[in-house]
């Protein structure tokens, strides 16, 4: 997990990843990723999840939120109020673990780096899958009559998305009624 464990929860969400990742999977689910917004009052603990499928059902986020409130009670790892918001990745989904990069194969994303290659930090290309402990992208790159596939090792990447289509829109809209919200102060 150390290789990718920036994405999964990245800035002030990482402490959290050792306490939320446990529940999730007790729960019979992955975590796509954590990521804490806001400051003070309007603090926003956000969990994103999936099961085999890439998908969750607003039971499934209920089960998990409910799981989740119960441990964060206990531990507290939070001093300040929050909300809790468990959902699924919808159609721009955050790719964050070496499977993403397998599951989504085909599909359009953009990868953002934390520096710079030949003075390039973004890509944006067709999945190719992970091999080799890398992130693979068919792009079109100038200079090249072809597009060129490019690996990226995780540890390189700051952000990495599905580019959402059409389709993947529509999908979207349809797992957004999987959200659930609850508050924890």
């Amino acid at each position: 997990m150390d290789d990718f464990a920036h994405l999964l929860a990245p800035g002030p969400a990482r402490p959290l990843l050792n306490i939320i990742q446990p529940v999730v999977e007790d729960a019979g689910f992955h975590l796509v990723r954590i990521r804490m917004t806001g400051e003070g009052t309007t603090m926003i603990m956000q969990v994103m999840a999936d099961n085999e499928q890439g998908e969750l059902r607003i039971e499934d986020c209920e089960a998990i939120s409910r799981s989740l409130s119960a441990v964060l009670d206990v531990e507290n790892p939070i001093t300040a109020a929050y909300s809790l918001e468990v959902s699924s990745p919808g159609a721009g989904r955050p790719l964050t673990r070496p499977i993403d990069f397998e599951r989504w194969a085909g599909q359009e994303a953009k990868i953002e780096l934390l520096h710079a290659i030949e003075g390039q930090r973004r890509f944006r290309g067709v999945i190719e899958g992970f091999e080799d402990g890398e992130a693979r992208l068919e792009i079109t790159l100038k200079g090249f009559e072809t597009p060129q596939v490019l690996g990226f090792q995780l540890t390189d990447v700051a952000d990495a998305r599905l580019v959402p289509d059409d389709a993947a829109f529509e999908a979207s809209l349809k797992a957004s009624k999987g959200k659930k919200s609850t508050k924890s102060e």
